[in-house]
């Protein structure tokens, strides 16, 4: 059993982090309509079924389905979108490497040669349209594939041009770029044929050139990386805990070469291992292990690794995790349920001791891991965890004062509404054992449980559950008041309030 004792003063301050630091995606498929990660069934999100085993990971088809486009206009999707607060929203994905902006409605939904998908006017201006009303800022990656150019030309930004020009003249500007969505899984990034390290960086010095002539207010961020670091904490070096098998993974080194064109903002992909849509890879991490150490270690070792990338091509510059989620594929079984939440909190809290910065959650309101159901639109456990997050923590972080270990992961801000005092998130990660936590004065208290397990599609507030009422409001997220100490049950989360 862990025993911690709070304070109210005496921290270190770490640093100050940004406004936007919960942030998501939605995905380029979302908005045109294209195909995503096939939804578990209710047994496998239960637990009570297991997902098959899917060797061939190759054929896509076993894995992945058609999704019409997401409706950008939906009250209930704005609503929520803009109840979190104000954010970054990423338009990108694998899916945009290979999109055409038919702005002018020629191509009649049919992609031309060398593209996989279109993009029509009425789409982008619709989410233009969602980015203003949440009060967001956007951010892209463009579209580099054989219909834009071969791999021994360097690349135009005819498309590109398009895109950003549409957007600055409505009124909603793409306010920071990427240039290609995780450029060094080449073989399934749906890049030109025979494209090399050497081709992408000779490309992204020339767009990062172009945007800086072109578009200076927007900002550079890159290389948009996924697994070239041990990610997955298995000791893969590299290797993408099993992601290389038969893929070729290249080097941020590789991938910007000599590096002419600087970046304002150094951004990197990670998840906590792959689905089990992908487990045949490996890097799947068993439901057994979502409370240990190791698992709940991942968002910080990834950082800390970056950490020395950053440094060399963006010296004091932020760091983005421009994807992020429970695991690559869509999402594990129970992503969508409160088992997911204290990894998301504990990404959150560890990721801001370590760096500035900002984490796009994917996604938004698709496949497993959304913080929306897909379609219906309804919060999941996820959604509210976050929520409270942005309601309670503060921008200012703390040094806790307590290394993290089974029972006892704690982060300590400053107080959002701009008190005096002190936010505490406390996550108990121990399967069996209860957390006390002394007291040093009456305190406000917000304790997160599964409604009746870890696998819960919905989540408790001090016992109470979390639903959208009538009119799609918010449930009232109203703490208790305790002095003395109080018991954080195991696999909770609670933030105190002091």
């Amino acid at each position: 059993m862990a025993n911690i004792k709070l304070k109210t003063d005496g921290f270190k301050t770490l640093r100050t982090m940004n406004k936007r630091l919960v942030s998501y995606n939605v995905e380029m498929t979302e908005v045109t309509g294209g195909t995503f990660w096939k939804a578990y069934t209710e047994a496998q999100v239960d637990g009570t079924e297991e997902f098959p085993v899917i060797k061939d990971w190759t054929n896509m088809g076993n894995l992945q389905q058609w999704y019409d486009p997401i409706d950008t206009t939906n009250p209930r999707l704005i609503k929520l979108a803009k109840d979190l607060g104000t954010a970054w929203v990423r338009v990108s994905g694998t899916w945009a490497n290979k999109t055409y902006y038919d702005f002018d409605g020629k191509c009649g939904g049919k992609a031309p040669e060398g593209f996989q998908n279109v993009l029509t006017k009425e789409q982008w201006l619709n989410l233009l349209d969602f980015v203003k009303a949440v009060d967001g800022k956007l951010l892209v990656s463009i579209a580099n594939c054989p219909g834009i150019h071969s791999a021994d030309e360097p690349m135009p930004f005819e498309q590109a041009d398009l895109l950003f020009r549409t957007s600055k003249e409505y009124g909603v500007p793409i306010s920071a770029a990427e240039f290609t969505n995780e450029p060094n899984l080449i073989a399934l990034s749906g890049l030109p044929q025979g494209y090399t390290a050497a081709d992408h960086a000779r490309d992204h010095d020339l767009f990062g050139a172009w945007l800086k002539e072109n578009y200076p207010e927007c900002l550079f961020v890159g290389p948009c990386t996924v697994g070239d670091i041990d990610m997955f904490g298995m000791g893969n070096d590299g290797a993408g805990g099993g992601m290389a098998a038969g893929f070729k993974m290249v080097t941020t080194e590789e991938l910007l070469g000599e590096y002419k064109s600087k970046m304002d903002v150094f951004s990197y992909h990670y998840y906590n291992g792959v689905s089990e849509r992908g487990a045949a890879m490996g890097g799947h991490w068993p439901y057994e292990s979502i409370l240990s150490e190791p698992y709940l270690g991942i968002a910080a070792s990834c950082a800390r690794q970056y950490v020395a990338k950053r440094d060399k091509y963006v010296p004091g510059g932020e760091m983005w995790v421009t994807e992020s989620g429970d695991a690559g594929c869509g999402g594990n079984t129970w992503a969508s349920t409160y088992a997911d939440v204290p990894r998301t909190l504990n990404e959150l809290g560890e990721f801001s001791t370590i760096t500035n910065g900002v984490i796009f959650h994917n996604t938004l309101a698709s496949s497993d891991y959304g913080y929306l159901k897909h379609g219906t639109f309804v919060p999941r456990p996820n959604y509210f965890a976050v929520l409270l997050w942005k309601q309670i923590m503060g921008d200012t972080v703390y040094d806790a004062g307590e290394e993290n270990r089974e029972g006892a992961h704690i982060y300590a801000h400053c107080r959002k509404d701009g008190k005096d005092g002190v936010a505490y998130l406390v996550i108990n990660n121990s399967w069996t054992e209860t957390t006390t936590v002394e007291l040093p004065k009456t305190a406000e208290v917000y304790a997160l449980t599964g409604n009746g397990g870890m696998r819960s599609r919905t989540m408790l507030l001090n016992g109470k559950e979390l639903a959208l009422g009538e009119n799609d409001e918010l449930p009232a997220m109203t703490p208790i008041t305790a002095e003395g100490a109080i018991q954080i049950a195991p696999g909770s989360c609670t933030f105190i309030v002091m």
